[in-house]
């Protein structure tokens, strides 16, 4: 019985699940050397993701928290740059941030190069206090992926998702904050 536990346990460690699980000292980058791709997205911490929103203010918006180690991010992110595309003449705001470690940059690019967002994306900075971080961005948020939250006008939450969410409830979301004035 602890044998099956212990294997559903890391199963859910790396499928998804908790940041924390995947941005532990267990995978370190390279110490020779950092990639030249972490220059490719800027780094934000709390203060850096608050300035970000204060960009957005006026605006209904979505932000979306991702990893390339997350399947369900994996899935849902193409979704979400279909929606930024739709919604965008709406007056829809989207901005990406990814939660991958230095290690992983190479298969980053290589996504966002596959899914062309059409929206400025994000990198959480390496060595910040993860928790802090997640109740900075939302009280509520806990690392659980993918996270996406969407802002009223004002900058104010107005709800958000954790895990993998289907386009209608993507959709029904993005509506409530174009129409909110």
């Amino acid at each position: 019985m602890k044998t099956v536990a212990s294997v559903l346990l890391l199963f859910s460690a790396l499928t998804c699940g908790n940041v924390r699980a995947q941005t532990s000292s267990a995978r370190p980058a390279p110490a020779a050397h950092k990639p030249s791709t972490t220059a490719s997205l800027p780094l934000i911490d709390v203060d850096g993701y608050r300035q970000v929103l204060a960009k957005y203010r006026g605006k209904p918006l979505l932000a979306t928290f991702w990893a390339t180690w997350c399947e369900p991010c994996r899935d849902e992110f193409p979704m979400v740059v279909q929606l930024a595309k739709q919604y965008a003449p709406q007056g829809l705001a989207v901005f990406g941030v990814n939660l991958d470690n230095d290690a992983d940059m190479r298969l980053v690019r290589h996504f966002l190069e596959k899914n062309q967002p059409g929206f400025p994306s994000y990198r959480q900075k390496p060595g910040i206090d993860v928790d802090a971080f997640y109740h900075g961005v939302n009280p509520a948020w806990a690392g659980t992926m993918p996270e996406n939250i969407f802002y009223y006008r004002d900058g104010r939450i107005a709800g958000h998702f954790v895990g993998e969410q289907s386009r209608s409830a993507f959709e029904q979301a993005i509506r409530e904050i174009l129409q909110r004035r």
